[in-house]
C-alpha cells in the first residue's frame, strides 16, 4: 500500500495593491445665498489659488441706496426721539404743577365748582398731552429697532452679493456675466488644496488591525495612517468600504496616481 505525504506549503500573504489619486481635502459647490443679476465673473482667476478676492459680484447697487437711506432714517428717527424726550420731560413738569393745583383747590370749600372742573380739566389736558408725547416715544423707539434690523439685513444681502475667496483653489466658475442667479443657484466650484487626501476603498479582511498596519506609497514605506474609515460598505463598491489618507498638499500638482499598500 502506498502513502502519499502532502507537503502543504505556507501560503504568502502579499498586500493587496490600490491606487488612489492625490485630491484636494475638500470640494464645495458655491450656491448663492441670494437673487440678483451677475455683474461681474473674474475670470481671470479661474484655476488659481485666490489669497483674498472677489470673484463674482450680483448688482447690489439698490441694495446700497436703501442701506444709506436707513442709515440716514436711523439718525432722523433718534434726533426725533431725543426731541420728543425733552418735550416729554416739560410736559411731565406742567402735569406735575397742574396735578398739584387741582388736589389743593379741590380741598378747598371756598372754591367754586367751575374752579375745580377747570382745574381738573387742565390737568387732564396737561396728563393727555404728555401722555401722548411718551407714546410718541415709544413709537420711535420701536422704529429705530425696525430700522436698525433693516440696515444689518441690508448689509447681510450687500455682503453677500460679493462672493470672496480667501486661500482656496478655484476650480471652475458656473455663471457668467448676464445671468440671474436666485437663492441655491451654483455659482462656482472651490477647493480646499492647503492639503490632499487619497480615497480608497478597502476589503473587510484588510480593516483588521489597521491602525498597526504600515502605508506603503509606491513601494515606500511612510509613517501615514488611515485617517477615516466608513462603516457602511460603499454604493458603488458594495463589498469595499471608503477610506481617506490625509497628505501634505503637492508641492506641484493634484491628480497623480499613486500605488497603495496597507500590510
Amino acid at each position: 500500500m502506498k502513502i502519499f505525504i502532502v507537503l502543504v506549503m505556507p501560503l504568502l500573504l502579499l498586500a493587496k495593491v490600490h491606487y488612489a489619486k492625490v485630491e484636494p481635502y475638500e470640494s464645495v459647490i458655491l450656491k448663492s445665498a441670494v437673487s440678483g443679476l451677475i455683474i461681474d465673473v473674474n475670470l481671470d482667476l479661474e484655476g488659481k489659488t485666490v489669497t483674498s478676492e472677489r470673484v463674482i459680484h450680483i448688482d447690489d447697487t439698490l441694495d446700497k441706496l436703501s442701506l444709506n437711506d436707513s442709515k440716514q432714517n436711523i439718525v432722523l428717527l433718534k434726533d426725533m426721539f431725543k426731541l420728543n424726550k425733552d418735550i416729554a420731560s416739560t410736559l411731565k413738569n406742567t402735569m406735575q404743577r397742574q396735578e398739584s393745583y387741582y388736589k389743593r383747590i379741590s380741598k378747598l370749600s371756598t372754591a367754586s365748582k367751575t374752579q375745580k372742573d377747570n382745574a381738573f380739566s387742565t390737568f387732564s389736558a396737561a396728563k393727555t398731552q404728555y401722555l401722548s408725547t411718551r407714546e410718541k416715544i415709544i413709537s420711535f423707539q420701536k422704529q429705530i429697532l425696525d430700522m436698525q434690523f433693516n440696515v444689518a439685513k441690508l448689509e447681510d444681502t450687500v455682503a453677500k452679493k460679493s462672493l470672496t475667496l480667501k486661500n482656496k483653489y478655484l476650480y471652475k466658475f458656473l455663471v457668467r456675466v448676464g445671468d440671474f442667479v436666485a437663492p441655491g443657484t451654483p455659482m462656482a466650484r472651490v477647493d480646499d488644496a492647503s492639503r490632499a487626501k487619497l480615497v480608497l476603498f478597502l476589503e473587510v479582511e484588510e480593516l483588521a488591525g489597521l491602525e498597526s498596519k504600515s502605508i506603503y506609497f509606491d513601494g515606500n514605506k511612510t509613517d501615514y495612517k488611515v485617517d477615516k474609515v466608513w462603516k457602511v460598505a460603499d454604493e458603488k463598491f458594495i463589498s469595499s468600504y471608503r477610506a481617506e489618507i490625509v497628505i501634505p498638499a503637492p508641492k506641484d500638482i493634484f491628480s497623480k496616481l499613486i500605488k497603495i499598500e496597507i500590510k
